[in-house]
């Protein structure tokens, strides 16, 4: 039986109006959402609102319960969920089952979160027992973007009810199958009590609703550096916590005693895979200038040699881009580098939303696609002289997400990271990598540290509470 019936999908009436839901790679009508209304967002709220109280005290091991059901669903529904994340977000099959499977081990990893020991006891100057305890933070607005809708969907979804907090959720409703109603289908047949996980796919005016709710303490938002702005500095407005994922620039480091035969598939991936829409993406390639001109050629004929086309029909490396929009600002800063001095090395040419995978060499800090993220299958490389040069270089940038380092020596590899500051470093390896249990998150332009994984989302989902007893009425002077 299927978990996704378009006739039962949104069980709750929205006010915004229906959405089409396209196919980007065939501009086909998949099926038809209602979107959300900023009264939308407040009726969801208050029922959320109303609900949280009696699942925070849910005994822990059903709530577990629940959030390894979600977790088998997942896996057990994954023939259905893929076709949705391949047709409706543009990801090739491979990339579609990784994001199943993060999203099975991030209900697991939540599962855990809930018997997790939930505070510490304290030494006291007077008389009585003092202690911590986390307690749920109560509703968690989450907002997720369009180009790994489930995972980052599901990563702040999932702790979050763990640790007994309800949660209206916001998708890009480019994505509002994949990245929203595959969840509460998957929670609603998990046993999730009613009202406790709302989806509401809708536009930046549902957004801002969410972010000024007064119901709604704890805000969860991933998606680009511009928004997220305006998300923090509302936030901030009223007084309420915004964790916040952002886009990202980030440098691949390749040292004179890489290894070319092995690194040019690791550069690819990083700059290429779903098409370079992901915060993680490698947009800058620095190569020592020893390797600079093979390493140029090789990764352009590898670029040349990727099939490009229709991930639900074809078997392909790079499916479409998102939409119109996202695919003229990709090839207007392609066309803005190649203005600016910058050599196009391979790719630079469309076909409807298919884009070609990029090389740009001869780029410099004026580089329109070395200076900005692209978000988009393009690879500026650009030559250093010594780690010194490529330390600065890679540190000079607003962002702060992911950082790669490829040596044969990776003491020497992690001396160079110390020197850069990102959030997340991979030693030999591209910067393209996302565990259930691991941390993540950026600093500067890339957002407000790691708020995902582990000890992470127990600080972003719950607050601490002081708590003393005594055994009889403390008295004072008067």
């Amino acid at each position: 039986m299927p978990l996704l019936d378009p006739k039962t999908w949104q069980p709750r009436a929205l006010a915004g109006g229906e959405r089409t839901v396209t196919e980007p790679a065939t501009g086909a009508a998949l099926a038809t959402v209602t979107l959300a209304t900023a009264a939308d967002v407040e009726k969801a709220a208050e029922a959320a609102r109303s609900a949280q109280a009696e699942w925070a005290r849910t005994p822990h091991f059903v709530r577990a319960q629940v959030l390894r059901t979600a977790g088998d669903l997942f896996s057990a529904h994954a023939d259905e969920l893929r076709q949705w994340l391949v047709r409706e977000s543009g990801s090739i099959p491979g990339k579609a089952d990784f994001e199943l499977h993060v999203a099975a081990q991030e209900c697991y990893e939540a599962a855990a979160l809930a018997s997790r020991p939930a505070g510490q006891v304290l030494p006291s100057e007077a008389p009585r027992l003092s202690y911590t305890r986390r307690v749920p933070v109560g509703v968690v607005g989450v907002i997720s973007p369009f180009n790994a809708p489930l995972i980052l969907s599901i990563r702040s979804v999932a702790p979050a009810l763990a640790l007994g907090n309800a949660v209206v959720l916001k998708p890009d409703p480019r994505t509002a199958v994949c990245g929203g109603l595959s969840l509460a289908a998957v929670f609603a047949a998990a046993g999730l009590p009613e009202d406790l996980l709302h989806v509401l796919p809708g536009g930046p005016d549902a957004g801002q609703a969410l972010v000024a709710d007064p119901r709604v303490p704890v805000i969860s938002f991933t998606g680009s550096t511009a928004a997220g702005r305006a998300v923090g500095e509302a936030a901030g407005r009223h007084l309420k916590r915004a964790h916040l994922e952002l886009g990202g620039n980030s440098a691949m480091i390749v040292l004179e005693d890489a290894d070319l035969d092995a690194v040019i598939s690791t550069a690819a991936w990083g700059s290429f895979f779903h098409q370079g829409q992901i915060c993680m993406t490698t947009g800058r390639h620095l190569v020592h200038a020893s390797l600079y001109d093979e390493y140029v050629q090789r990764l352009a004929a590898r670029a040349d040699s990727l099939a490009v086309g229709d991930p639900h029909r074809e078997q392909v490396h790079l499916g479409p881009v998102i939409d119109a929009t996202q695919l003229a600002k990709i090839h207007g800063l392609v066309e803005a580098s190649t203005r600016s001095g910058a050599k196009l090395a391979a790719g630079g040419t469309y076909e409807e939303l298919f884009y070609r995978p990029t090389v740009l060499a001869d780029v410099d800090d004026h580089t329109p696609a070395y200076a900005e993220e692209v978000f988009g299958p393009v690879a500026p490389v650009r030559p250093f002289h010594s780690a010194d040069e490529a330390a600065a270089l890679a540190a000079e940038s607003p962002y702060g997400l992911s950082l790669g380092i490829v040596t044969r020596d990776p003491a020497r590899g992690l001396d160079l990271a110390e020197r850069i500051p990102t959030g997340i470093v991979h030693i030999n390896d591209q910067t393209v990598n996302d565990e259930a249990v691991a941390p993540f998150g950026g600093i500067a332009a890339s957002g407000t540290g790691a708020r995902f994984g582990g000890e992470a989302n127990l600080e972003a989902f719950t607050e601490l509470r002081w708590t003393t007893v005594r055994g009889d009425v403390a008295t004072y002077p008067f």
